[in-house]
């Protein structure tokens, strides 16, 4: 299993409930079905990866997260994850609410905006940065919303969501002492669990 899937089942309890916003080819899922028990669904937009999906035994919808998620009642699960999508969704604001409405917490993760490589591309190249954890150009990037770990905590912060954890790592997955002093400037991928703000906790 993929390196940032490993971190992201430790955090997951046997027996969850679980949604998987744009899953891919249900790796994660299928995983976690057979060695935590999880009873879990995938959305997925790309046919290929549904397939994928169905041939591991994978619940999945085919579903743009673009158009909401508005088809799911509240409460119907205990965690939503959405791995490296967040950049890439016209409005993840509403969407991250939508995710803690549907599920009780969720995992998001994303790649980092601010790591020094991009902030020295852009002051001495004046280019958008391309950077192994940002490898397209500027003109065919399937990421929109660009963020740092700084923005993403402060949009939290402004919704009221409560940051149980957070994990930060470097390109290769690893935490390094310096990571941890310095994570805006030197992680690379973040691994936030949230919850509901306290008012609206259960």
């Amino acid at each position: 299993m993929r390196a940032d899937l490993r971190i992201i089942s430790d955090l997951i309890s046997p027996g969850a409930r679980v949604l998987d916003l744009g899953c891919g080819t249900g790796e994660l899922l299928a995983w976690l079905q057979t060695h935590k028990q999880v009873n879990g669904y995938g959305l997925e937009i790309d046919p290929t990866n549904i397939t994928a999906c169905l041939a591991q035994g994978v619940n999945v919808l085919e579903q743009n997260l673009d158009d909401g998620l508005g088809n799911f009642s509240s409460d119907s699960f205990d965690l939503v994850v959405m791995t490296e999508t967040l950049q890439a969704v016209k409005r993840p604001d509403v969407l991250l609410g939508e995710m803690l409405r549907i599920g009780r917490e969720c995992i998001v993760t994303f790649p980092n905006f601010g790591h020094w490589r991009c902030r020295l591309q852009l002051m001495l190249r004046g280019r958008m940065p391309i950077a192994r954890h940002l490898p397209h150009a500027w003109y065919d990037t399937p990421n929109i919303r660009l963020c740092t770990f700084i923005d993403f905590e402060r949009l939290c912060r402004e919704r009221g969501v409560r940051i149980i954890e957070r994990f930060v790592v470097d390109a290769s997955h690893a935490n390094p002492p310096i990571i941890n002093r310095f994570p805006n400037v030197f992680g690379t991928y973040a691994f936030y669990r949230l919850g509901r703000p306290t008012s609206a906790a259960h």
